[in-house]
C-alpha cells in the first residue's frame, strides 16, 4: 500500500487505514469480536485495544504479526486488555518482533504488568523486549510526516484515552511549474519538496515558493474507545476526516447508556455533526441491538454514518474514507 516511485522523486500516499478486528462491546458475539483495530501509516503499524481473541482475529484478517510492535490502550477494562495475554504467548511461539511496545493510562499500565509479568511469564524471560510507556495528554509517538497524540476521555476509572492519528501539514509539490522551470527528476525535487533551495547546472537558483502549493492540512483519524461525554471531544474531533467511536447503546437506553459512561449511536453521530466530521465509523455495539437499527439511528443524525464490522478494512485520506474489499484469511493447511 504504501510507497510509490514517481519519476526519481519518492512520493509517499497521504492516507491512513484501518482494520477493525473486533467490534463487539463488553462481551463476544457470534460474528463480532472484542475491541481491538489496526492503525496503518506507510511502514508503520498501530494495535488499538486488544480484547480476548485478537491474536486469532489478526491470523483471520491476514495481516499478521509483523512490526505489530506498537499497542496503544484506550483503557484498563478486561474486554480491552485481557487479549494481551495470548498475544504474548504467541510472539514467543511465532519470533515476529524484537521488541514490544505498549501505551497506556498508568492504571492500566498496573493491571497489564501484572497480567504479562505476573501471570504470562512468571519470572520467565520475556520473548522480546517489552516496554510499558505510561500515557500522558499530547505527542506520543512522531515519525516522519505524522504523529500520534493522546487525549483524555470520560469513562469508568481513571486514565482513559483516545488517539489523534495526524498527518503533518504540508506543500504539495507543483510538477507543472517544476517541468515548466526545466527543473530535472532527481534530487533536486527532492530538495524542493524538503523546503531546500538548490541552484540548476546553468546557474539558475530555484526556491521552494517557485514550485509549492499553499499548506495544506493532513489526514486526521481520531479513535476514541469507551467514553461517557461528547462534550469534551469537540476540539479534538474538529473537522476531523474520520471519527472511530464506540456505540454501545441506542437512544432508548440512554439513561442506561449514562450510568455505564457509554454513548449512543445518537450521541456519536451528534458528535460527529456538532464537529464537523466528514465520516463517522461505529464500533464497540452491544449484542442486544440490530446492525441496521444502531446505522439508521446514527444516520438520521449524520448521514455519512457507518457501523464497523469485523474485518472490515476502511483507508481515510484528507476528506475521504473508502471501505475496502475484505481480506482474505489465509487457506487452512489440510489434515
Amino acid at each position: 500500500m504504501h510507497k510509490r516511485l514517481q519519476g526519481s522523486c519518492r512520493k509517499v500516499q497521504h492516507l491512513f487505514e484501518i482494520v477493525f478486528l473486533g467490534t463487539s462491546a463488553s462481551a463476544p458475539s457470534v460474528h463480532r469480536g472484542l475491541s481491538a483495530q489496526v492503525v496503518i501509516h506507510d511502514e508503520y503499524r498501530f494495535l488499538v485495544d486488544c480484547g480476548e481473541g485478537t491474536q486469532r482475529q489478526i491470523l483471520k484478517a491476514g495481516i499478521g504479526f509483523k512490526r505489530l510492535n506498537r499497542i496503544l490502550i484506550t483503557h484498563g477494562h478486561l474486554d480491552h486488555i485481557l487479549g494481551l495475554a495470548g498475544l504474548l504467548s504467541t510472539f514467543s511461539r511465532w519470533e515476529a518482533i524484537e521488541s514490544l511496545e505498549v501505551y497506556a493510562g498508568g492504571w492500566a499500565l498496573n493491571r497489564i504488568h501484572d497480567l504479562l509479568f505476573g501471570v504470562v511469564l512468571r519470572g520467565a524471560k520475556p520473548p522480546m523486549q517489552i516496554e510499558l510507556r505510561e500515557i500522558k495528554p499530547g505527542t506520543i509517538f512522531e515519525e516522519g510526516d505524522f504523529r500520534v497524540s493522546a487525549f483524555p476521555v470520560y469513562h469508568r476509572g481513571p486514565d482513559c484515552y483516545g488517539f489523534l492519528f495526524e498527518e503533518k501539514s504540508r506543500r504539495p509539490f507543483l510538477a507543472e511549474r517544476a517541468d515548466a522551470l526545466q527543473i530535472p527528476p532527481g534530487p533536486w525535487r527532492r530538495d524542493l519538496v524538503e523546503g531546500k533551495s538548490i541552484t540548476l547546472a546553468d546557474g539558475r537558483q530555484i526556491h521552494p515558493d517557485q514550485v509549492l502549493g499553499e499548506e495544506r492540512p493532513g489526514t486526521r483519524l481520531v479513535h476514541v474507545g469507551d467514553t461517557g461525554r461528547i462534550d469534551d471531544l469537540l476540539e479534538v474531533c474538529r473537522e476531523a476526516d474520520a471519527l472511530v467511536i464506540e456505540s454501545t447503546y441506542l437512544d432508548e437506553e440512554a439513561d442506561m447508556a449514562r450510568d455505564f459512561a457509554h454513548l449512543t449511536a445518537r450521541q456519536a453521530a451528534e458528535l460527529a455533526k456538532r464537529a464537523g466530521v466528514k465520516n463517522l465509523i461505529l464500533t464497540h455495539l452491544s449484542r442486544r441491538y440490530r446492525e441496521r437499527d444502531v446505522l439508521a439511528e446514527a444516520s438520521a443524525v449524520f448521514p455519512a454514518s457507518r457501523v464497523a464490522r469485523d474485518f472490515d478494512t476502511y483507508q481515510v485520506r484528507r476528506g475521504e474514507c473508502h471501505k475496502l474489499e475484505q481480506r482474505q484469511p489465509p487457506q487452512e493447511l489440510a489434515d
